[in-house]
Order: C-alpha cells, then structure tokens, then sequence
C-alpha cells in the first residue's frame, strides 16, 4: 500500500485568471480544431466536442443536429446493423465525419462492427469504450482492432493515469478517453472507490499523449459551460458531454411528466435501467455503478450547444485565446479556497 500525497484537482477547485486581451469580440474566436491523428495520419476539422455513446445522448438525431455544428456524436453500440444501414442511407455523405461507432470488447461487438464497417466504410471513427481500460482483454481488443481497422481513427478508454495512455497509444489507439466516474449518473467511486480528480487526470493524461502525438478526450464531469473551457484549458483536446447533451428533443430517454412538468430519464450505462434495458438484468457478479436521473426538457438541443460554445468562446476572450488550441497556453488556473468554493458552487 502507497499514499500519493500530491494535490489532485476537480473542476470545481479551479478558475481561470483573466489575462489581459486585444479581442474585441467574442465573434473573433475560432472554436474549430484541426487534428492529425497518430495511427492513421489521417486530418479532421470541427468543434471538438463529442456527444457520449450513452443510448439517452448518443442519439442518430442527436448526430443529425450536432453535425450541422461540425460536432461529433459518439454513436451508443445497442443500434442494430439493420438500424445502422437505414440511418446512413438517409443522410449525406458528409455525416460520416462527424459520427464514431461504439462497441464493446465481446465476441459479438467484434462481429457487429466488423460487419457494419463492411457495409460503411466511410465512417472515420471507432469508438472502443469499457468502464476499466487498465484490463490486458481491452489492451489486446484495441491492438487487434488497429491490425483489423488500420484505416479507421480508434477512440480507446477509459482510463485516468498517463502510463496507461502511452500503453494504449502504443498498441493502436489514436485518442485516450480520460475519466474514471466524474460523469453525473456515474456511480464508480461510490461502489468501487476508484477514480481521480478529473482535471488533473485531464492535465496529466494530456502531458502524456502529446508527447507521443496523441490525443485525449476529457470524458464526463462537465456541468456547465465552464467546465467545458476548463477542461479544454487544462490540454484536453476533445471534450464529450452526456448530461449537458441529455433531455433534449434528439436524446434518448423515456419521457416522463410529472405535475405538468416533462422530463427525459438519464441514466449511466453501467446503471440498472441500462442492464436491464439491454443485458435482461444485472449479472449476479457485478453491481450497478450507475444511476437513473430524471432531466428537465430541454427542448432542441441547438440552444443548448450555443450557450455551451458561447461560454468557451467568453472564456478565451478573457484569457486573450483567439483560438481554441491556443486556450491551453494562455491557461493560469487559480485554486479556489473551500469558502469561496461553496459561493462558486451555488
């Protein structure tokens, strides 16, 4: 048993500092991104926030309006071939760069996917997602995915700790998923008591990607638009929300009311509801690590990435970032004291 003793920092423990600025506007900052990614030294351009393959977020409508937004939707890996086939046929070829397909690591995901990229292979990005990416079945599933796929962009994780970026960098994947339960139906840390800090899982995550010419997505933990640009600050090159993108007319989610209010469910995909869903029930080994939330409607979810983005783009005009990737380099977080640490919060 070890103890690390370093400080370990979440969102919410953080703001940045303003610095001065010759931006006029927040019109003049440019949130589009251009990436080449390691593996397949292949080019994307957009805004790199990604939708979660969650089945109440990672919607084919959610992908549709995101899209129009040159936003990526992480696609949830419960659609059917059959499901797949009938979405892409009905949509413009230009839809194909903007959506990842998800799978698991079973026999069966391996088949799935390999019969829908047989079927589509113009979609770009491959979407390996499993709640612990530190297991040696994930780190072989990524490799032989990589000699199976080499033409496709592998989004691998999850995982919170630089030496297990760099192993799966190393073995075939093009960009890290970073968080170990920061998400809001997330449940991880109460079952498990594993997890980090996601901010510094961002900043030391990302310090170990790029040094390899790799990526990272900081995955989950993003409550407010702030969290995003902090994200973004403290070096993760994607961002992928779930509860910022759920309870909107393109999530997923049963529609509830209740004293004339309406509501979407919400729910983690290691949750009860999602097992049931999708599994017949929890297996008799495991426990749930996810919970089932009732989110306000939202109505489009365009509204929704405006005031996101809006927020980003305020946050570099007051850091002096006129771009997206420069955000980083102007980036001084301040650490905030717990009293004003409950203000900030409320």
């Amino acid at each position: 048993m070890r103890i690390e003793n370093d400080i370990k920092l979440g969102f919410k423990d953080v703001m940045f500092r303003p610095k001065r600025s010759t931006l006029k506007s927040r019109s003049e900052v440019n949130l589009e991104r251009e990436f080449t990614f390691r593996h397949t030294q292949k080019k994307w351009s957009g805004i790199p926030v990604i939708a979660a393959n969650m089945d109440t977020v990672g919607t084919f409508e959610m992908a549709v309006e995101l899209a129009k937004e040159k936003i990526i939707t992480a696609i949830h890996k419960h659609y059917t071939p059959e499901e797949w086939s009938q979405f892409l046929d009905s949509q413009p070829e230009s839809i194909h760069q903007y959506i990842a397909l998800s799978t698991g690591t079973g026999k069966s995901d391996e088949e799935k996917i390999k019969t829908i990229l047989e079927k589509h292979p113009k979609i770009e990005f491959l979407c390996i997602d499993v709640a612990n990416g530190y297991s040696e079945h994930f780190v072989e599933f990524v490799k032989k995915a990589r000699t199976n796929f080499p033409d496709k962009i592998i989004i691998a994780g999850n995982v919170v700790t630089g030496e297990m970026v760099e192993e799966l960098l190393l073995v075939g994947a093009d960009i890290i998923k970073v968080g170990i339960r920061p998400g809001s139906v997330c449940t991880t840390r109460v079952k498990t008591g594993v997890g980090y800090p996601q901010l510094s899982a961002i900043i030391e995550c990302a310090d170990a990607a790029h040094g390899l010419k790799g990526h990272i997505i900081a995955d989950g933990g993003c409550k407010v638009p702030g969290d995003v640009a902090k994200a973004f600050g403290g070096g993760a090159d994607f961002v992928m929300l779930g509860g910022m993108f759920a309870g909107h007319d393109e999530s997923g989610g049963e529609i509830v009311e209740e004293n004339g209010k309406k509501y979407r469910l919400f729910y983690g995909m290691s949750s009860k509801t999602a097992m049931e869903k999708h599994s017949g029930g929890v297996a008799e080994y495991r426990a749930s690590e996810g919970k089932t939330v009732k989110v306000a409607y939202k109505g489009p979810v365009a509204e929704t990435v405006k005031d996101i983005l809006g927020g980003v783009r305020s946050t570099c005009t007051y850091v002096g970032a006129s771009t997206l990737k420069e955000l980083s380099k102007r980036t001084t977080f301040i650490r905030v004291q717990e009293q004003e640490n409950q203000v900030f919060k409320d």
